[in-house]
């Protein structure tokens, strides 16, 4: 995989401040700080401004059941976010308001929308690292997750305990991600 570090200059900084991190500080999170991160999360882009996303929040020190209950549906490589002060599971809606009709696009506003959750998390001196890794159906019957809406990635959000390097980090080469014209053309 190719590295380029740092990104260019013109990125925004909290492009490249964002990693996931491990081990978070047991500090806790205040409410206005959650509201203020998925304040973000609400102006994402979404497929006919449908914005079909959820969050379902615990905080541990104001809700330890929540927090127990969302902190049951991880798979036990993810045990380390049980440390988190926060933890969640983004859902959405799988169909759209205005025609019932199944909305192809659900998985991924609720992304777009997640990161920008992530990018404010940084700006506002904490992490939020999603992950894949939880049961998405044990999570609808715990959290009671309503019919039509689907689990569809946990989160642990918190301040982070340190504060790694990004150099560390590699990203592929611009030319392996974006191409022109067709899959694998370089760009023109």
């Amino acid at each position: 995989m190719g590295v380029i570090n740092p990104p260019p200059a013109t990125l925004l900084p909290a492009i490249h401040r964002r990693y996931s991190t491990r081990v978070f500080s047991p500090r806790n999170v205040s409410k206005e700080q959650i509201e203020h991160i998925f304040h973000a999360a609400r102006w994402a882009a979404s497929s006919s401004n449908e914005q079909p996303w959820h969050f379902i929040v615990a905080a541990r020190d104001r809700d330890p059941e929540g927090h127990t209950r969302i902190g049951s549906t991880l798979v036990p490589g993810n045990a380390w976010a049980l440390t988190a002060p926060v933890l969640g599971i983004s859902v959405a809606r799988t169909t759209f308001l205005r025609n019932g009709r199944h909305n192809p696009y659900y998985k991924h506003d609720t992304g777009a929308a997640m990161a920008l959750a992530a990018l404010q998390a940084v700006e506002d001196g904490l992490n939020l690292r999603q992950m894949g890794g939880f049961d998405a159906a044990k999570a609808a019957e715990v959290l009671e997750i309503p019919e039509g809406n689907e689990a569809v990635a946990a989160f642990a959000l918190g301040y982070p305990e340190t504060v790694e390097a990004p150099a560390e980090r590699q990203r592929k080469l611009i030319e392996d991600v974006l191409f022109g014209g067709k899959f694998g053309q370089p760009l023109v």
